[in-house]
């Protein structure tokens, strides 16, 4: 039995269960002693048959204010279990993940895990139009499976602005043992996440947002919760606490990099260092050096960095935001990498980008990012042995967004002039329940020649079908969009408007396949998706304003034929809305699970069976239990 974060995993050998097998009657009668030997042997392998297939792990999590100063101001940030950034879930390709929730916020509180698939699940998605939220003092558990995904991912809070405050953390998935890793084995992994900060609350900040006000310049950038280290007295205030990262000269470390902000673009570079480029979002990459990196709102990479330089000091990690002017110079987080043998502190100016600082720069690098075809993933054929290239498109979707505008009196913003409202019972149980009026499946593939509105409109995918999407940005700044659910190939991105001609830039060879992608301003950014995961599934700017204010829709795929491997309603489904009659009054406050459904009912009924299995065999040779 081995503890593995704060779960614990039964490992138990099947070697035990061939030493039972061929016991033969006349050991067993020898001597009690060897009856209890053969007892405890019978016990282990029967663990191993009810443990048998994925591992589960569980977690129990509250969600809570704490009171904290990342920026020198005193202010409420949500944490997990009393940290802030909350706890990683660190598991293996296709283990079985059970997340208890306990709500001990004020307000209605979702959790999503952006980038894990959820395959045949949406159950578990866990946004506004999948699932009823986790009402203020109840608690709620998530149980999913990290099926066939490897790689870096984050989870945080879905609704009412509360990322603004926090509440998030990361995920890594490992290989199996079965299948390799593109490069050595690290001597250590690193998590950072980026994140633009405002002292403001987060209810404050959507108060605004709805009042059509600007969020204006971050009060700064924060570097795993922590605010800057004072690189500048005239920018930096004494007395802020910062991030240090320890580390051994000559050796190699994996650094798993977030950006989990509000909307704002941060370039991430290491004073000094190289950034190897391995893997993004699930996806092993060609690994290319980069001196720096920009990772957009919602968007996750993998670096080894080898400790090579000869410690004379310590060295900046810096993320800064991008294409923004001197106004904005406060909101940079500065980090520090201390080598244990650092002849004293970092000082001096930060790295500067070079004249890397412009959109053109940043759309070139994107493109540098392929995908690793060679190399194998969460299974053991390579990544590319999927030829995307190949598939015949099925649907086009050309996405074009909008800054806010007043609609019907309201600030909101829109995806082909169709601003999403979520219905107060979720798409997904309306489906359930075949309740009508709730949502239609009229998502325009174009933008319509009409004024903009606000509804509940959905697209219509086709299952495994291949659908193109172009997202046009019309915005002035740069937008980031996520589908949950899926991988997607990012296949081309440009400046100016796209045409039926811009697919002769496509890369259909080796576009990598991720959940997040960016869109420069005036640009236009396609990927290629195979529908092959049935279920309702958010597609939503990253971009925490605007997807606030409505620019989000579901991609609705259903299997014409009856799936026996898609997940049903969950026993502990919560019901509003339409549905709030079906809830149980109570029933979900603050009862902590011991796991999964499986672990509790079904193993109690194989122990009974197990002991009256024992009861006969001991019967039949005498023994009273």
């Amino acid at each position: 039995m081995h503890r593995i974060g704060n779960f614990t995993h039964f490992t138990v050998s099947l070697s035990l269960c061939t030493e039972l097998e061929n016991r033969k009657t006349d050991s067993l009668r020898n001597t009690m002693p060897s009856l209890s030997s053969w007892f405890f042997t019978t016990l282990l392998c029967f663990l191993d048959v009810t443990f048998a297939g994925d591992p589960y792990v569980f977690y129990d999590w509250t969600v809570s204010y704490a009171s904290a100063s990342p920026l020198g101001v005193k202010q409420k940030v949500i944490g997990i279990n009393g940290q802030f950034p909350g706890p990683t879930l660190n598991v293996t390709t296709n283990w079985n993940v059970v997340v208890n929730v306990k709500n001990s916020l004020d307000e209605p509180l979702l959790l999503t895990w952006n980038g894990i698939q959820h395959r045949k699940n949406s159950w578990q998605d866990g946004v506004s139009g999948t699932n009823c939220p986790i009402p203020a003092g109840w608690n709620w558990t998530y149980e999913f499976q990290v099926k066939d995904q490897i790689g870096s991912f984050f989870y945080f809070p879905s609704l009412n602005f509360h990322k603004a405050a926090g509440g998030y953390g990361g995920i890594i998935i490992n290989n199996r043992p079965v299948i390799p890793v593109p490069f050595g084995l690290p001597d250590g992994d690193i998590t950072i996440f980026l994140s633009d900060w405002y002292t403001r609350s987060h209810k404050d900040l959507r108060k605004d947002v709805e009042n059509g006000v600007d969020l204006g310049v971050p009060d700064g950038v924060l570097i795993n919760g922590l605010g800057p280290y004072r690189y500048d007295d005239n920018l930096v205030p004494n007395g802020i606490s910062y991030q240090i990262i320890n580390v051994e000269p000559g050796k190699t470390y994996r650094l798993r990099v977030h950006n989990v902000g509000i909307s704002t673009s941060l370039n991430f570079r290491i004073q000094n260092h190289n950034l190897l480029l391995v893997e993004t979002e699930g996806s092993y990459t060609v690994q290319q050096n980069y001196t720096n990196m920009d990772i957009h709102v919602g968007q996750s990479y993998s670096f080894l960095v080898t400790m090579d330089q000869n410690a004379s000091t310590d060295y900046y990690i810096v993320a800064s935001p991008r294409f923004v002017n001197s106004s904005w110079a406060k909101a940079t987080g500065v980090a520090i990498l201390h080598y244990s043998n650092s002849l004293g502190p970092a000082s001096g100016p930060l790295p500067s980008l070079l004249g890397e600082d412009d959109p053109s720069f940043s759309i070139n690098q994107a493109r540098s990012i392929r995908w690793n075809v060679s190399a194998g993933a969460a299974r053991p054929n390579p990544q590319g042995s999927f030829k995307y290239g190949d598939i015949t498109v099925t649907d086009v979707y050309v996405i074009l967004n909008r800054p806010p505008e007043l609609i019907n009196g309201k600030w909101r913003t829109t995806l082909n002039g169709i601003s999403y409202i979520p219905p107060s019972t979720p798409l997904k149980l309306a489906q359930q329940f075949k309740i009508l009026g709730v949502y239609k499946i009229d998502f325009p593939n174009r933008l319509m020649n009409r004024p903009p509105k606000v509804d509940t409109s959905l697209i219509n995918g086709t299952y495994k079908g291949f659908m193109e999407i172009i997202f046009q940005n019309n915005d002035t700044t740069v937008q980031t969009y996520h589908l949950d659910g899926y991988a997607f190939f990012v296949v081309g991105m440009d400046f100016g408007v796209w045409t039926e001609n811009s697919r002769s830039t496509y890369n259909k060879w080796d576009g990598v396949a991720r959940s997040t992608t960016q869109v420069f301003p005036g640009a236009w950014t396609a990927i290629l998706v195979s529908l092959d995961n049935a279920g309702i599934w958010n597609l939503r700017a990253e971009n925490l304003n605007s997807w606030y204010l409505g620019q989000e829709v579901y991609v609705h795929v259903v299997n014409p034929e009856k799936d026996s491997n898609e997940n049903t309603l969950p026993d502990n489904a919560i019901f509003c809305g339409l549905l709030s009659s079906l809830q149980k009054d109570q029933s979900h406050k603050f009862q902590f699970s011991g796991g999964s459904p499986f672990c509790s009912n079904s193993m109690i009924l194989l122990f009974m069976l197990f002991l009256a299995l024992l009861e006969s065999l001991f019967g039949k040779w005498g023994v009273q239990l």
